[in-house]
């Protein structure tokens, strides 16, 4: 396939805008929090998980898990924040799944350690629930080939970048990032998708994740342009 060779559908980069917004529910206890854990809108889930790369898109990101500081920094439970800090949130296709994880660690960290029930955060130092409330919006850009989805990587902001790698994939529940999904299904670009899709956003600040995707995508137009129209991906 030739660079240039047009895809069945053009891609539509969108971008977002999250707010934050109290839910007015509240854990002093791990149990309480357990339960919250539970039956919270997904939206608690993502931001608690999420905040962090959506704060701080310019710093070396860190694993971001709001239930492991409070846990960790308010109860005391060193073990078990170690435990939520190390799930591995990109091997997660969706909320609930991630949800399920986090929920799992935590009761099976209550049955081989039942005083942590125990533990009681002082007044003000309560898990406040934060949904992450998003409005999405269309951006002028539109590709059609590959160069035209390079040259937009290049321009829409990173928040649009957060849209397509973080937020289509969890909270959307779509099984690959929309630009896996595009090159794959619309430009036939199988090899190139997986090697967006194996990539882990959660390592890259946004813009090295910008630069990481542009020269992926550009190394592609090299080889295509250098390979006979038909040649293997």
């Amino acid at each position: 396939m030739n660079a240039l060779d047009k895809a069945k559908e053009p891609f539509r980069f969108n971008t977002q805008v999250s707010i934050p917004e109290l839910t007015g529910l509240k854990a002093a206890t791990l149990q309480e929090l357990l339960e919250l854990l539970k039956t919270v809108p997904g939206s608690v889930i993502y931001y608690h998980t999420h905040r962090f790369l959506q704060q701080h898109q310019y710093l070396s990101p860190e694993p971001p898990n709001d239930f492991a500081y409070w846990i960790t920094g308010i109860l005391g439970e060193e073990e078990l924040g170690e435990l939520l800090f190390s799930i591995d949130t990109i091997q997660y296709a969706t909320i609930r799944e991630l949800r399920d994880e986090i929920v799992r660690t935590i009761e099976n960290y209550i049955v081989r350690y039942p005083r942590s029930l125990h533990k009681f955060a002082t007044p003000g130092e309560e898990f406040h629930c934060v949904k992450s409330v998003s409005f999405v919006f269309q951006t002028p850009y539109t590709a059609s080939d590959l160069k035209e989805f390079q040259a937009g990587l290049q321009r829409v902001s990173i928040n649009s970048l957060y849209f397509h790698m973080f937020e289509a994939r969890l909270r959307i529940g779509r099984s690959a990032n929309d630009f896996s999904h595009w090159l794959e299904y619309s430009l036939s670009e199988k090899k190139l998708a997986g090697k967006i899709a194996s990539l882990d956003p959660y390592t890259h600040t946004m813009e090295n994740l910008r630069l990481t995707l542009v020269k992926l995508i550009e190394k592609r137009i090299v080889e295509s342009m250098e390979k006979p129209s038909g040649s293997d991906k």
